[in-house]
């Protein structure tokens, strides 16, 4: 057979190696191993510096956090196919994920490798009760995580007594923040960014952290957020009014944040003049003529003889103003750049009665967002975000929830988003960050995506017993969880924006098309306003306001995957006890691994008898009952079907006899096919 992977454990989160390769190949070996010596001399030639004294973050669990970065996956995904097959969701682009995210991440890594361009996370705070407490459900042996981590017996020993005393330590969590900010930032593109909230009890651990996994270089700011309008005095010292969010860029550029557009109530907006290259100044004394206050829409023209003349289409506070003015001046801008700025729809206003001269562009440039967040930005605080979920659900029910409110997610998007950017939110809780990207894409017409992952965290009924009794009794699940409040939050938000924002926004432009059609026959110009019009509302009814939902589950018990682990006494894997459910899982997992999207759906196609699962230049052969004549049937369809394209043939060893994995093997490896496409063979565990 050809190339054998071990994969489903075998999930890769770092590209370190690959890196080296691409830009160091001199330094690897024919086998493929690293020779460091020569990668210090190819450093000297190139005259690298090395800093030989560095600051570093260290803490007694942080050997056992890398252990567990690098640790394969444990589980395979699967889909909510009943949910995923809704009209609202089948052609959905958002994702909904249940599961632990430390997992997900790690399927997410290969299919999502730098095409993220946010990620937004309200991890769970350490405040020093229970409100964060850190025990991890992976069980190593003391000598077993020596190795792994490389330290000595007695400090595995430290380790493990540590991580299993449900712990809540800076050093915990530490431990739990430290493997999914690491891979995180694998999913992140060249110009992504991440956004951390967190409060005044780890923020300093958190920005050294975030210093060591995405470099000192990359952070941008602190942003602090005005959480509250009415903070406790209870149990402190000085109020706590504010919470606060890192910056980190994926890496440094010089692309620069957006902040919010220059705005004005006033119908005559002005800049105050300054003496910068696009500032005109008129001095009074200069005028031949006094002209009455005015707005002069087309702007102002200035030759080399200081003769302005003033354009037609203007408006006159008092009084009928001489089209042929001529006014002395002196002019900054030159004829040439006052026609650039005028193409561009500058205004040219003028200020007061004095004639003060000064402009505005009808579009501007947003202003750099400022590092203290409130209402003035139109954010609002942690009470608006509680009604804003109560609305949703019944009164008081975002109790001990602390959600943050979706206009702070909405301002955070649109510091770095464009309108078709994916965003990340790991620690989804009710679901805010989804709702926020929904919002805004029913605003501005864009098309942002959102991936969110959630634990099936249950509800405590003693400590949010509204909510538990909601979710148990309105919406008919046994075990509340805070991933049905996610789901079902994000079904009510997009019903509220489908009703409150695009229904009224089609009103309008049906009104529009109406008002349109009726001067027809007055202005010809009239159908193309409408068919674009027509266009408009046909987005707006297909705007994506579904997504689907996809879980981690259990890799089965007693599922080999080394070949090293076999003895006499070793008892094969029961391949018969697999349903259909669980390939399907096994597809998924092995379709995410080879970088196809989670939304990517395989085609299934039939081999004569045989279902084989085709994507993204794919072939996946699952399921028993392969027969010699399939073999057949895939190199006809791989030479008759132009679209069918097959790179690689990938195998599920287990369920494949030896003699039928050499025949695929040859007969692919053989065969001519006329597309004269080199196909690889890759049996798979």
């Amino acid at each position: 057979m050809g190339k054998k992977e071990n994969v489903t454990e075998n999930i890769k989160v770092d590209n370190s190696t690959e890196i080296l390769k691409k830009h160091f190949p001199n330094c690897f070996d024919k086998n493929g191993n690293f020779n460091l010596e020569k990668f210090k001399e190819e450093i000297k030639i190139n005259e690298i510096n090395l800093s030989k004294e560095s600051y570093s973050l260290e803490w007694l669990g942080k050997s056992y956090a890398r252990v567990l970065t690098f640790e394969p996956a444990r589980t395979l995904l699967k889909a909510d196919e009943e949910w995923n097959n809704k009209p609202e969701n089948k052609n959905s682009g958002n994702i909904l994920i249940q599961g632990d995210n430390l997992e997900v991440l790690k399927h997410l890594v290969n299919a999502y490798y730098e095409k993220i361009k946010m990620i937004y996370i309200d991890p769970p705070y350490n405040t020093g009760n229970d409100s964060f407490v850190y025990q991890d459900n992976r069980k190593f042996r003391e000598e077993e995580l020596a190795e792994l981590a490389g330290i000595d017996e007695e400090r595995a020993k430290r380790i493990l007594d540590f991580v299993n005393s449900k712990n809540n330590s800076h050093s915990a969590w530490l431990t739990f923040m430290y493997p999914r900010l690491y891979i995180a930032r694998r999913l992140l593109r060249e110009d992504g960014v991440i956004f951390v909230s967190i409060d005044d009890n780890e923020v300093a651990q958190l920005r050294i952290l975030m210093d060591e996994i995405f470099g000192e270089e990359n952070f941008v700011e602190i942003f602090s957020w005005k959480k509250t309008e009415t903070p406790s005095n209870l149990g402190y010292k000085t109020k706590k009014a504010v919470e606060y969010i890192l910056c980190y860029e994926k890496c440094r550029n010089e692309r620069k944040f957006k902040g919010l557009k220059k705005r004005s109530d006033s119908d005559n907006p002005l800049i105050k003049p300054n003496n910068s290259e696009k500032t005109l100044k008129f001095k009074k004394d200069w005028l031949k003529t006094k002209l009455p206050y005015g707005f002069y829409k087309k702007g102002i023209y200035g030759t080399s003889t200081n003769k302005v003349e003033l354009l037609t289409d203007f408006e006159v506070k008092d009084g009928e103003i001489d089209r042929d003015i001529e006014l002395k001046a002196n002019f900054i801008w030159t004829q040439e750049n006052l026609e650039k700025e005028i193409k561009k729809g500058t205004e040219i206003r003028i200020k007061t009665k004095s004639l003060i001269v000064s402009y505005e562009k009808k579009n501007y440039e947003p202003e750099r967002p400022w590092n203290f967040i409130d209402s003035t930005f139109g954010v609002d605080t942690n009470e608006d975000a509680s009604k804003e979920l109560d609305r949703y659900f019944v009164p008081n029910f975002s109790n001990k929830f602390y959600p943050k409110p979706t206009t702070l997610i909405k301002y955070l998007i649109n510091m770095v988003c464009e309108d078709d950017d994916i965003i990340l939110d790991f620690f989804a809780g009710s679901g805010t960050t989804g709702d926020a990207v929904m919002q805004l894409n029913a605003e501005d017409g864009g098309n942002r995506k959102f991936i969110l992952v959630q634990l099936d965290e249950p509800i405590d009924p003693k400590k949010n017993k509204t909510a538990y009794d909601f979710v148990k009794n309105e919406l008919g699940e046994n075990n509340p969880t805070i991933f049905h409040i996610c789901k079902e939050r994000l079904v009510r938000a997009a019903k509220k924006i489908k009703e409150e924002i695009i229904n009224k926004k089609i009103e309008e432009k049906e009104k529009e098309i109406k008002e349109l059609e009726s001067q027809l026959d007055v202005n010809g110009d009239n159908k193309e306003k409408i068919e674009k019009l027509k266009k408009e509302i046909e987005a707006l009814k297909n705007q994506d306001l579904g997504f689907k939902i996809f879980e981690t589950m259990p890799i089965w018990e007693d599922y080999l995957i080394d070949e090293k682990e076999l003895t006499k006494q070793t008892t094969l894997f029961d391949v018969s006890k697999l349903t259909d459910e669980d390939l399907k899982a096994l597809l998924i997992t092995w379709k995410t691994y080879d970088g196809l999207p989670l939304t990517e759906e395989c085609e299934e196609v039939k081999l004569n008898d045989y279902t084989a699962y085709y994507c993204g230049g794919n072939l996946y052969l699952l399921h028993t009952n392969w027969k010699t004549d399939n073999i057949k049937a895939l190199l006809e369809k791989i030479d008759g079907e132009k679209d069918f394209v097959v790179d690689k043939v990938i195998v599920f060893g287990y369920n494949f006899t030896s003699k039928h994995m050499r025949e695929i093997e040859e007969n692919i490896r053989n065969y001519s096919n006329k597309k004269q496409i080199e196909i690889e063979t890759i049996l798979r565990f």
